[in-house]
């Protein structure tokens, strides 16, 4: 069989084959029906996503770094999720890092062919200076993009950790990587557009990997973002909300706090609880992937 028109046939959705000819409410109906099947397709591989998540906090405690590589939608979400780590955790930009084909280019526009570069991947990586201490976390829907093949390969090369993420069941990047991610979302309702339940899944496994991992390097209180950068006035407000829920103090304390340390939530809350200076404070909050609760602990037992 022509392995092209296999791929037509497995990418055609035989329950939207008249999409285009329904009624706007059953178009949107129809649609919202395949979206929901992804969180149960996700929800059935929750084991490998458990096994990214150790692999990555391993890494990371060892001084690694991830590598979110991707093309087109599968490159801008891992762009997306990489850059909401610092102002979600605190975290240093270069801590999680995204490879997408065509560079910054392709983040607002299609760049033709550049998923076909196999060597723009690797060059990217090397410039980086990937090292066995990092993890690459390939994403491609079907599992088939050289841009990310190669990155598997050069990250297996220098011997760098490897996660591959596809959505259609496990692809040719899943036998490159040490976990595979890969539920299988079933075919889009759009025949080939993979920004609707392929990026969706994507969306919400880089967001759940991107967070648990946080969760266990100590960067979340609760369900708090201890160490959110307040970089807005929204931001600020919720700073002062936050050390005033843990301190069990009111606003007006909570904001002194706050000014005293540069609104550094996990400093003002070891300042309040611990009685420690700001300086003294902020030494101890810049200690790294420790929990707020270990730090409150251990000053307390020290008599700090």
């Amino acid at each position: 069989m022509n392995p092209l028109a296999f791929t037509i046939a497995q990418e055609q959705n035989v329950d939207t084959r008249y999409l285009a000819d329904l009624p706007l409410p059953d178009i949107l109906a129809l649609l919202n029906e395949h979206d929901a099947r992804v969180p149960l397709a996700i929800r059935g591989v929750l084991p490998q996503v458990e096994e990214a998540v150790r692999l990555i906090v391993g890494q990371m405690k060892s001084g690694g770094r991830l590598f979110y590589v991707g093309a087109g939608t599968s490159g801008r979400l891992g762009v997306l999720d990489s850059a909401e780590c610092p102002p979600t955790f605190g975290t240093d930009p270069n801590l999680v890092q995204s490879v997408i084909a065509g560079g910054l280019d392709a983040m607002l526009r299609a760049v033709e062919n550049v998923e076909d570069d196999a060597a723009a991947a690797v060059a990217e990586l090397r410039a980086r200076g990937l090292s066995q201490r990092d993890v690459v976390l390939g994403i491609a829907a079907s599992g088939r993009t050289p841009f990310v093949m190669s990155a598997l390969d050069f990250a297996r090369q220098t011997g760098a950790k490897t996660i591959a993420l596809t959505t259609r069941g496990p692809g040719l990047i899943s036998e490159k990587a040490d976990v595979a991610v890969a539920p299988d979302v079933g075919a889009e309702a759009l025949a080939g557009s993979t920004r609707m339940k392929s990026g969706s899944a994507q969306k919400m496994l880089l967001g759940m990997i991107s967070t648990a991992t946080m969760i266990q390097l100590g960067r979340v209180h609760g369900n708090l973002m201890i160490d959110v950068k307040a970089s807005n006035k929204k931001l600020l407000r919720r700073a002062e909300h936050m050390v005033a829920q843990i301190c069990e103090v009111d606003n007006a304390t909570a904001q002194m706090q706050l000014q005293q340390v540069n609104y550094n939530v996990r400093a003002a809350v070891l300042s309040n609880l611990l009685g420690l200076s700001p300086d003294a404070a902020l030494a101890m909050a810049a200690q790294p992937f420790v929990a707020l609760k270990d730090q409150l602990l251990s000053g307390a037992t020290h008599g700090q």
